[in-house]
């Protein structure tokens, strides 16, 4: 289970991203947050992995606190944290194989990682989740070589190697065409359910957030804003997140301010 409480994340004397902000995501729901631009989506989710560091409030992954983790203990908590990113982050020269066990480089030694020795049950379990996801007879091949829709699914697979105690996704949906983003968010909520995961989606697509997740939290100006199931989600809702206007249909990316990136 996932516990934020009072969560405050502030660049400089400027005014807080995140405002005092409550959140718990448990069992095997995925939770997708919706928000225009600047509403501080992203910073939420790179605050829980620690890309960003908090200003203030606690963050527990089933009991543990995460906020004030530093060195070994901190590498050891992100290996509970998967991520998946909305440019992929794949290396592009290493295969779609090497590229998933890297997930697995925080459980393995200096050696093991640099020479890309892995324990054979390692290479036993990517395969095993490459075909469930559809990609293992891409195993050899260059990511580079890949489509967008299968680049993210390498990225999946990959974060599902490190074992994680939840998955956070933020816009893995932004750079795909209509029908692999349904694909992907698909697979997604499979995922949750299968193994029994916790998923918290940061979107930008309304109709895929109502579609592909138990519940939808609304964010503007660093504050959460709604927070019910999708049926509960109407056009007051939709007003007050996003001020009156229309609501995106399709996935745009939020970019990231340069402070962020910096932290990132």
């Amino acid at each position: 289970m996932l516990e934020i409480t009072n969560l405050v994340k502030r660049y400089g004397q400027n005014e807080p991203v995140l405002k005092g902000l409550n959140l718990t995501v448990e069992g095997s729901s995925v939770v997708s947050i919706v928000g225009a631009s600047g509403a501080g989506k992203s910073t939420l989710l790179r605050c829980i992995n620690r890309l960003v560091e908090p200003t203030s409030g606690s963050i527990k992954l089933n009991g543990h606190e995460l906020v004030n983790l530093r060195g070994s203990e901190l590498r050891h908590s992100r290996r509970r944290i998967g991520m998946v990113f909305q440019g992929f982050n794949l290396i592009d020269r290493l295969t779609v194989m090497e590229n998933v066990l890297s997930g697995r480089l925080g459980y393995v030694s200096f050696f093991q990682a640099l020479t890309r020795r892995f324990p054979q049950s390692d290479i036993d379990r990517a395969f095993s989740l490459m075909e469930r996801v559809g990609i293992a007879h891409y195993a050899d091949k260059r990511a580079d070589q890949l489509s967008g829709g299968e680049r993210q699914r390498v990225a999946v697979v990959r974060a599902l190697m490190q074992e994680p105690e939840i998955l956070l996704a933020d816009e893995p949906t932004a750079s795909l065409d209509p029908k692999t983003s349904q694909q992907i968010m698909s697979l997604l909520q499979s995922l949750a359910s299968e193994m029994s995961l916790p998923v918290l989606i940061n979107i930008h697509n309304v109709t895929q957030a109502r579609m592909y997740t138990d519940r939808i939290v609304g964010m503007r100006h660093g504050q959460m804003i709604f927070d019910g199931e999708p049926k509960d989600f109407n056009q007051d809702a939709l007003d007050a997140i996003y001020g009156g206007i229309e609501s995106p249909e399709e996935d745009a990316g939020e970019p990231a301010s340069p402070t962020e990136e910096a932290s990132a």
